[in-house]
């Protein structure tokens, strides 16, 4: 997975240019063709620090546990990435998810469907509510924030309706169903589960796709500048379209992922994923304003917050201190993304 370079000399002038920067404007510079490098370097000093604060933090159970529980948002900040670098934003994440994890689900233990064909259904409602985003957005031409806050509402209801509130326990489902959740050993009391190998082939594809295909440089073209992008011939409302559509389908599989690390399909899960999958985006260094962003960094971003709560938690560190330090974190990591976005002018 390599970084999507923004900017990069293109003549002797600009090198020249270069080489006359201050030390601050080259680490400007630096930061801003390479996004992931800053998340980077904040996980490899937490996880320094919270080492030194309590050894357990640097166990193989320990790092284990942190995968697994951040598998799931690090599995929705992809989706929410691949909106973010539009310059648009998904509060509907969660309520998708909820959609697709209770109706497969409940086909496959109630349904007499396959478990198989019952999670490609989930899959592909959550492909629909991406389309409806997406057509919303582009034939309605509402700002995203609104059409998703108005979708949010719609999903969840949907979810309790079908559901009538009801849990599907695991037991009830077939064994593909809580696939994901198996643990496989790798040495000592290291390990993950299927759910994490998931989400690192589904990570590794879309940063190829973002990173190496015409649609992905268009999908920064959209963010950086979207009247500029339509007047060079880039169909801006399919590319819109399509990114909605996307991060629809990995919410659908992402609720599979999820039915296999609780053990059941719950419409009271993910009441923080919306929240949860933007401080991933965010402190990964994605820019709020779009055209700016990388898949690894986003990921970094989701380990980031899972070695803050783990790391604070192991020190014994109260809950509200732990909201307070994620909080501090997404502020200095705007503060960060501003700063850093001047190298332009």
């Amino acid at each position: 997975m390599t970084d999507t370079p923004t900017h990069a000399p293109a003549n002797a002038a600009e090198q020249f240019a270069l080489r006359r920067q201050s030390p601050g404007q080259r680490i400007q510079s630096v930061l801003h063709a390479h996004p992931s490098i800053s998340p980077f370097l904040v996980l490899v000093i937490s996880f320094i620090i919270f080492t030194i604060i309590n050894p357990r933090f640097a166990s193989g159970g320990t790092i284990s546990l942190i995968l697994q529980q951040v598998a799931v948002i690090a599995a929705l900040a992809i989706g929410q990435t691949l909106i973010i670098l539009t310059a648009g934003i998904d509060l509907s994440v969660g309520a998708i998810t909820i959609l697709a994890m209770l109706l497969s689900a409940n086909l496959a233990a109630t349904g007499g469907v396959p478990g198989f064909l019952a999670i490609l259904i989930g899959i592909a409602v959550g492909g629909a509510a991406g389309a409806l985003n997406g057509i919303l957005v582009t034939r309605l031409r509402l700002p995203p924030f609104i059409v998703t806050l108005g979708t949010l509402s719609i999903f969840t209801a949907i979810a309790l309706l079908y559901s009538g509130g009801q849990s599907v326990q695991a037991r009830a489902m077939p064994d593909i169903m809580n696939w994901t959740g198996k643990v496989i050993p790798i040495f000592g009391t290291f390990s993950i589960t299927t759910g994490v190998v998931l989400v690192i082939i589904l990570a590794a594809v879309m940063a190829f796709v973002l990173s190496q295909t015409s649609w992905g440089r268009h999908v920064y073209s959209v963010g950086n500048d979207a009247e500029a992008s339509r007047l060079v011939g880039i169909r801006v409302d399919r590319v819109l379209l399509s990114v909605y559509i996307v991060a629809g389908v990995i919410f659908g599989i992402t609720a599979w992922i999820a039915i296999g690390r609780a053990g059941t399909a719950s419409p009271n899960a993910f009441v923080d994923a919306n929240l949860e999958s933007i401080t991933a985006v965010v402190i990964g260094g994605t820019s709020l304003f779009g055209g700016r962003g990388t898949i690894i960094g986003t990921i970094l971003g989701a380990l980031i917050v899972g070695a803050f709560r783990f790391g604070l938690s192991l020190a014994g560190v109260d809950d509200q201190y732990r909201v307070l330090a994620v909080g501090i974190l997404i502020i200095i990591a705007v503060a960060l993304d501003q700063w850093i976005r001047k190298v332009k002018a």
